[in-house]
């Protein structure tokens, strides 16, 4: 685990290879792997704004890949993945943490977001859900990185996961928010309880024209993704600054076809690129993942399925381990940083014995 008193003190001295301007205090996970509630730490008061103090460019695949590194270099490799709408800061606490623990962070912009451009203007803006994997492997092979432990939430889960599934020999070990994520588009015509379905009630929203509109206009595209954040994470009082930081990737200029992209895509209202279809016809299987894996729900997340991780328990072969986090919401990462890091350390342990 993690200590408040460890973590500032190693900060302190300059263990962390790529700085961050400015910290902030972190929760700490309980030794059952719940997380008591936020009111009770003091999450909910104001923090400072931790900020990656520098980015970095790389030519990856199709993409011009902006990613920010912590950690010693030759550190084993980590690799953050957010998703929407969010953006790299979801990470600004934990690459720290696990920066002071040896291992190298890498902490991508996706597709779409932030400092992330296309190589060629010619290249389909493809949203489909496994063109961010072959975008991470791309990545992995531009940094010279082998293997990697994955970590993710929403989009981030979902890229992790296809990689862990049809890349195994890429991933040392998995830490996915909300478990089992890989799309199956057939299934997905089914409806849920209207209780659900209202959860996703902005995928709705971008199948009509009315809101590709919404999303083209940058104050309602900031006004959506602030609403997004108050209901995924009731109970997360961040601040305009810690919004703003994360709404500054939403004007890449590929955004809003990206964002429309992924979610038409799931709905089966839009078509992908054919070049991956074999991928997707492998994923629409629902291949189960062997890699060492700890799975996290956050208890106030309105996404988490019923069960204590039940629901997907079967999807994972290998070592495994679940933990809800009592209190959190989506972004478990930027709300519980600490926990977050520490699942990172514990999928990474059966490669350490």
């Amino acid at each position: 685990m993690f200590s408040r008193r460890s973590f500032w003190k190693i900060v302190g001295a300059g263990a962390v290879g790529a700085p961050l301007a400015g910290r902030a205090a972190t929760g700490s996970a309980e030794a059952t792997g719940t997380l008591s509630d936020p009111a009770e730490q003091g999450m909910s008061a104001a923090r400072p704004h931790p900020s990656f103090a520098a980015l970095r460019q790389i030519r990856a695949g199709v993409l011009n890949v902006g990613y920010a590194e912590a950690g010693p270099a030759h550190g084993p490799a980590v690799v953050l993945l957010h998703g929407w709408p969010y953006d790299i800061h979801s990470y600004a606490d934990v690459a720290p943490l696990l920066a002071a623990k040896g291992y190298r962070v890498i902490v991508p912009y996706l597709r779409g977001y932030g400092t992330t451009r296309f190589l060629s203007p010619r290249t389909l803006r493809d949203g489909q859900q496994s063109v961010f994997a072959v975008d991470l492997v791309a990545l992995m092979d531009a940094l010279g990185i082998e293997r990697a432990i994955l970590a993710g939430f929403d989009w981030g889960s979902r890229t992790a996961d296809i990689v862990a599934a049809l890349w195994p020999e890429r991933c040392k070990a998995l830490v996915s928010v909300t478990g089992y994520l890989i799309t199956n588009r057939k299934a997905n015509k089914r409806p849920q309880p209207p209780k659900v379905e209202w959860a996703w009630w902005y995928q709705y929203y971008f199948a009509t024209e009315r809101g590709v509109l919404g999303l083209e206009n940058p104050d309602y595209r900031r006004q959506l993704g602030r609403l997004v954040w108050r209901f995924n994470s009731p109970t997360w009082h961040f601040d305009d600054a810690t919004f703003a930081r994360t709404a500054a990737a939403f004007r890449n200029p590929d955004y809003v076809r990206i964002v429309i992209g992924n979610y038409r895509w799931r709905l089966g209202l839009a078509a992908g690129d054919p070049r991956y279809d074999g991928l997707e016809r492998r994923l629409a299987k629902g291949p189960v993942i062997g890699v060492p894996t700890v799975t996290l729900d956050g208890g106030r997340d309105p996404f988490t399925p019923a069960g204590g991780g039940a629901a997907y328990r079967d999807k994972f072969s290998g070592p495994y381990a679940h933990r809800t986090l009592k209190g959190i919401g989506h972004n478990v990462p930027q709300e519980a940083p600490e926990a977050f890091a520490d699942a990172v350390v514990e999928a990474d342990r059966p490669r350490r014995r």
